[in-house]
């Protein structure tokens, strides 16, 4: 008797190319690996750009989706949908489009069909001023999406989709696998938007397994979201294999060059980048440093290197794809990942799969995993200034670090994370049977 594929139903909130973060780099990857796997996995986007691989992924765009308003359970599951009414603005993932427009009003719309009792929300899938209007429509869509749909489980990547997760789980019955790739904590230090915290705890509670990405995340949402430890288990990002590829540098034909690559936000560290700069250029006034992302401390620093007169050496390039990302890591010699609490981080280890040598923060996930790069507390500027000019005064010590980690990253293949969340899902499904 053949046996039966295991179909999961999963909620992201971006898919490449159209991007702002890991969070869509590791979605792909993780589905790619899930479908070696034999698992047939439904992905659902707020929207489809009309760029996404739709012969080897199978979609479902939430623009498209018509809500039966006139179902029995649409007023029972629209009350437990809690909609709040925010001041603050939430943009935990800020592309170069959302900042500068980032006080305009974008809101969704609905087009109601009276006749057919439906209706339809119109969602941006960015991460603008409307976000919890639109997480929360999309968990609504998700409604209308496990009635449609046969599927074995549910897996909801981030806070942006738990709410829609826990809807299909309460209209299907099927078991809920929450995917923690960051917390309000992470993003936000101690000063924590209390409505994302709710939805991220009651995502947490309300799942049969959640998946960390770190021990560093499954610790904080044990002691911070009150989570059983029982329910917790660890599967580790990795990066999708590529040829190791090293770009001419055209533009700074002789220059050193040292890259931060991430959102300009308080948890990727950027101000500790910069600081770390100054002193580097003490030592070696040729060194040019590269920051590449947007976000909402962006300003903050371009004001803070002019202050410290060294914007002849700083470069600010804004957001790049992934073609000008790859680039930029070929024209790097030192990348530097100085994040005060980042979950896991991928950024390093596509700057090691480009044979770059790399330094990252003790506070990072990826640091539990690698062996072959150099490690700091992010708010050591002395030590990470001494490590940067280390890697480039010592060239053998460079070349050693991009050729090991080169090798280590290579060993980090999506295809084994997946077998791991596969076993997870069979799990989950063994345990309420």
């Amino acid at each position: 008797m053949k046996k039966k594929r295991l179909r999961a139903l999963m909620f992201g909130w971006e898919f490449p190319p159209q991007i702002s973060g890991g969070l869509g780099t590791a979605c792909y990857g993780l589905v790619s690996g899930l479908i070696q796997h034999n698992v047939d996995v439904l992905f659902v986007v707020p929207k489809l750009y009309g760029k996404e691989d739709t012969d080897k992924f199978r979609f479902v765009d939430a623009n498209k989706v018509a809500v039966n308003f006139d179902h029995p359970s649409f007023n029972e599951n629209l009350k437990k949908i809690s909609y709040l009414e925010i001041n603050s603005r939430i943009i935990p993932y800020v592309s170069p489009e959302e900042f500068a427009t980032s006080q305009e009003s974008t809101f969704s719309d609905v087009r109601i069909n009276n006749t057919a009792k439906t209706l339809q929300y119109t969602f941006t899938g960015k991460y603008g001023a409307d976000l919890i209007k639109e997480v929360q429509q999309y968990a609504m869509v998700a409604m209308q999406i496990a009635r449609d749909n046969e599927f074995d489980i549910i897996h909801a990547h981030d806070w942006l989709t738990y709410q829609a997760g826990i809807v299909a789980k309460e209209i299907s019955g099927k078991p809920l696998v929450v995917h923690v790739h960051a917390t309000e904590f992470d993003r936000s230090g101690e000063h924590v938007n209390q409505d994302v915290y709710n939805i991220e705890r009651a995502g947490f509670h309300a799942a049969d397994t959640i998946i960390a990405v770190s021990r560093l995340t499954r610790r904080i949402l044990i002691d911070r979201y009150d989570v059983p430890p029982h329910k917790v288990v660890v599967v580790h990002n990795a990066v999708v294999p590529r040829s190791k590829v090293i770009y001419k540098k055209e533009n700074l034909l002789d220059k050193q060059i040292v890259t931060f690559l991430g959102r300009i936000t308080f948890q990727k560290g950027p101000d500790y980048f910069v600081e770390a700069a100054k002193k580097v250029l003490e030592q070696l006034p040729d060194v040019h440093f590269v920051m590449a992302g947007h976000g909402d401390m962006y300003i903050k620093l371009v004001e803070r290197v002019a202050e410290l007169r060294m914007s002849s050496r700083f470069h600010f390039t804004g957001f790049l794809n992934s073609a000008e990302t790859d680039k930029m890591y070929g024209m790097t010699n030192v990348y530097v990942m100085p994040s005060v609490s980042e979950p896991f981080g991928i950024t390093p280890l596509e700057a090691m799969r480009s044979g770059v040598p790399v330094i990252i923060s003790n506070q990072s996930g990826v640091a539990e995993v690698l062996k072959y790069v150099i490690k700091v507390d992010f708010w050591d500027t002395n030590i990470l200034a001494d490590s940067i000019c280390g890697l480039l005064n010592y060239p053998k010590i460079s070349k050693t670090l991009a050729e090991e980690g080169y090798k280590e990253v290579d060993g980090l293949k999506w295809e084994y994370a997946a077998l791991r969340v596969k076993e997870v899902y069979q799990e989950t499904l063994n345990q309420l049977r």
